[in-house]
């Protein structure tokens, strides 16, 4: 939360105060905005292998302070101690896109002979905003920091107001290594300092992760500018078992998706569709799993469900639970297995049946720790209810036939399609969605390229 000078985060453990941050005058943001693209040049002038180098050393100085960072999330937005933060995929992020940077980064070559030098060259933008959401606040954020530093940009991070630490971490690392204070900037702003930047084209690229609202306001801020933008918004990714599905490992697979980080994942699984014959197998194993969970504190490392990241969220998922009890669904899971749930940020997980999409829980993001599971009759069937979404993030096939799930995937209105497995992110493939999930892609190649612009030359000899 935030007022009109300071920036607030407020703790879903206990309500407590986290952190308090002064927010930047919109002359102190147009100040470090200058410094920012002043320092750039010099930056993207280094050679790539000494940029490489220097977020590498970044990303292990982050690396060590992970005893400090693990509970400092749990504090800031509810995930307990017992997960161990987000190094390693931190990590692997990090170093997949510093490994495939010079081949990325490369010109494509055209023609060398004696007549003609023509290739296509990759400039850096100049300065990237990142705008990073709480729910994995260090994955997100160097998705695109990485990518856009090695690439020759300067980065200004504006971090979500749940996890203002993050942001301060991460600077303090990256500064640490070598990479000068302007080139990579934390920065806390308020959505009319962050919007009034934009309009006046502050940045060359900027990378929003978050709501489909926050997106729209992105791009209105930004509308006439020609200013590049990524947006990576909301999702209700499904999950379809085959009746060749291997079912324990679906189930387990698919309830974790579902469930952890309290359901508060961006490609987190939120409707299942499963096949008939296995339909009451299915939804045994998914009670068993869910009713092992223990609710709690995230500072106790027997916690395996933490808070949600605050009461407002919580208050959201349980009313589309409500409604979709009132409308003839069933709720599975018994709350005397969750006396921990306090009607506040502490909600226990539940599953649905007897569920159908004319529920908000079936349609809209929920974004916490429920999942409606619906049996369908055949392929036809399941691939119309995974496409009835405003969203398309991912979706999770479950069989052992490759060629059906192919087959599948390409009908499905989704960024990424998964055979046997869910909630993950592969750097070397491209993280995208179509829909209202937004625009562009990062990671991969691909990434490289959306964090850049193309340029020409065609050189003529005389």
């Amino acid at each position: 939360m935030s007022n009109a000078r300071t920036l607030k985060c407020i703790s879903p453990v206990d309500g407590s105060l986290v952190a308090e941050r002064p927010l930047l005058t919109r002359k102190q943001a147009e100040a470090a905005v200058a410094r920012a693209r002043g320092a750039q040049a010099e930056w993207a002038a280094r050679p790539l292998a000494e940029r490489i180098d220097l977020v590498l050393q970044g990303v292990e100085n982050v690396g060590k302070m992970n005893d400090e960072i693990v509970p400092e999330l749990a504090w800031q937005m509810g995930r307990p101690v017992r997960y161990g933060g987000e190094f390693a995929g931190f990590r692997e992020r990090a170093g997949y896109m510093a490994e495939i940077a010079e081949e990325a980064l490369a010109p494509i070559r055209i023609e060398d002979s004696g007549n003609f030098r023509r290739y296509i060259a990759r400039e850096p933008h100049g300065l990237v905003l990142v705008i990073a959401p709480w729910n994995y606040p260090y994955m997100t954020a160097i998705n695109t920091v990485a990518p856009a530093l090695i690439a020759g940009n300067a980065v200004m991070l504006k971090h979500a107001s749940q996890t203002p630490l993050v942001g301060e971490r991460m600077a303090r690392a990256f500064h640490e290594a070598g990479i000068p204070e302007d080139v990579f900037a934390n920065v806390f702003l308020d959505h009319d300092t962050t919007s009034g930047l934009i309009a006046d084209k502050a940045f060359g690229f900027i990378n929003f992760t978050g709501s489909v609202g926050g997106g729209r306001a992105i791009e209105r801020a930004a509308a006439g500018t020609f200013t590049p933008v990524g947006l990576e918004l909301g999702g209700k990714d499904p999950g379809y078992v085959m009746e060749d599905a291997v079912l324990d490992r679906a189930a387990e697979t698919l309830i974790d998706g579902a469930m952890f980080n309290s359901g508060q994942c961006c490609c987190g699984i939120e409707r299942i569709y499963v096949a008939e014959s296995l339909f009451d197998d299915f939804v045994e194993r998914a009670v068993k799993i869910v009713s092992a969970y223990r609710l709690g504190n995230p500072l106790d490392p027997e916690t395996t469900l933490g808070p949600m990241a605050s009461v407002r969220f919580a208050n959201a998922v349980r009313a589309q639970i409500a409604e979709a009890i009132e409308k003839g669904a069933r709720a599975l899971i018994d709350p005397a297995l969750f006396p921990q749930d306090d009607g506040g940020a502490y909600l226990m997980p539940q599953i649905l049946v007897d569920v159908d999409h004319s529920m908000r829980v079936m349609r809209e993001e929920s974004f916490g720790p429920v999942v409606g599971i619906m049996k369908v009759r055949n392929d036809e069937e399941a691939i119309e209810l995974m496409n009835d979404s405003e969203f398309g993030l991912t979706a999770s096939l479950w069989t052992q036939d490759i060629a059906r799930a192919e087959r599948i995937g390409r009908r499905l209105e989704t960024g990424t399609v998964f055979m046997n497995r869910a909630d993950y992110l592969d750097p070397a493939l491209c993280w995208t969605g179509c829909k209202n999930t937004g625009r562009g892609g990062g990671l991969s190649v691909i990434g490289y390229h959306n964090l850049t612009r193309p340029k020409s030359y065609h050189m003529k000899m005389i």
